[in-house]
């Protein structure tokens, strides 16, 4: 009664009929990184990955104090109040955002970590299922058929049904440890498909046949998938191009017409007379070529960024999947940016 009891509450949120969650308690920040790394598949303690950010933050105050230095060297433009409050404003507020900044940054890698490990668990999920299937119809009891059906191509699901294995050999109930394996990854495939096999355990149905039908399930939900994903690959294409060629072509075209109006009203020379009603005067252009430069680079990082969000989201419901494409998106983006601002440069520097 007791293992059904705890069975029950970490299975509460499995199925439909429970339309209140349970409130979570709030866990000591130790034990939530623990737990969240521990998701991540590494062991780094709370210690260690505390003292590399903050050295990390300092390292970098010391690269924006050496080059405010170097600066102030050079020119010799900035007075010794102005340097005193500006190290003072970099080494509290400035160091502070810093390690935040840094923290985030580790958050997000970590996160994306334990994505990538949940799409390869859910991926050969399926296989698994009819492995173990497949023993269980060969007579082995379902503990031995899990154990048995793990293979190493399985990668990181192999890894975690072995500690299932280790747990269900050290005293705890295969159930109670096939819950915390589902528990573990934020996944409704993983959650689901073991309160189905809980559920069959405990009504003493056909498990080899459940399996069977589980993993047929799942491969057909992956099937769908992949078929609304082939079904809306022209809005992906369309977007990856404009943000790709369209907005690198236009931005470049638009920093050499600033050129060229530039030139063009520099070698104009009108005369001003005091007596003239409608005195009209030309002056250099307002926004600088240099100035567009930043401002389309900028443009061009922050599009892509969206636009990479964008087509994961599409292709793959989840903007996570995308994350690899962002630093390719930009990258390119920006190089073809300057090569394009350097050709049209060197076509339409000789007409005008």
């Amino acid at each position: 009664m007791k293992l059904r009891e705890n069975i029950r509450k970490l299975t509460k949120g499995f199925t439909k009929k429970k339309k209140k969650k349970a409130k979570r308690k709030k866990l000591p920040l130790k034990k939530t990184y623990a737990l969240f790394v521990e998701k991540t598949g590494l062991t780094v303690p709370f210690e260690k990955a505390n003292e590399i950010i903050f050295k990390s933050a300092v390292f970098i105050t010391l690269l924006i104090s050496g080059y405010i230095l170097f600066r102030a060297s050079v020119t010799g433009d900035y007075s010794l109040t102005y340097l005193i409050v500006s190290t003072a404003i970099l080494w509290t507020i400035i160091f502070m955002g810093i390690v935040l900044a840094l923290w985030l940054l580790f958050y997000v890698l970590m996160d994306l970590r334990v994505y990538q490990r949940r799409i390869g668990i859910e991926n050969v999920f399926p296989d698994f299922l009819q492995l173990t299937s497949a023993n269980i119809r060969a007579g082995m009891p379902i503990d031995q058929a899990l154990w048995h059906a793990i293979r190493p191509n399985f990668g990181v699901l192999a890894k975690e049904m072995e500690d299932v294995a280790k747990q269900t050999m050290s005293g705890t109930e295969l159930e109670l440890a096939l819950v915390k394996f589902a528990d573990k990854y934020d996944s409704k495939l993983l959650r689901r498909s073991i309160s189905l096999l809980i559920e069959g355990l405990n009504a003493g149905g056909e498990i080899g046949e459940l399996l069977d039908r589980i993993s047929t399930n799942l491969q057909e939900s992956k099937m769908m998938q992949k078929e609304m994903s082939a079904s809306v690959t022209t809005y992906a294409i369309f977007i990856s191009f404009a943000s790709l060629v369209g907005a690198p072509f236009l931005l470049a075209l638009s920093s050499q017409l600033l050129v060229i109006i530039g030139n063009i009203i520099s070698t104009i020379d009108i005369p001003t007379t005091s007596n003239s009603a409608l005195a009209i005067s030309f002056s250099s252009v307002g926004v600088q070529p240099s100035d567009f430069r930043i401002f389309a680079l900028t443009t061009l990082g922050l599009t892509n960024l969206l636009s990479a969000s964008i087509v994961a989201v599409i292709k793959k419901g989840n903007v996570k999947a995308g994350a690899k494409y962002i630093p390719i998106f930009i990258i390119t983006s920006l190089i073809l940016f300057l090569l394009l601002n350097k050709a049209l440069s060197s076509l339409l520097g000789g007409v005008f």
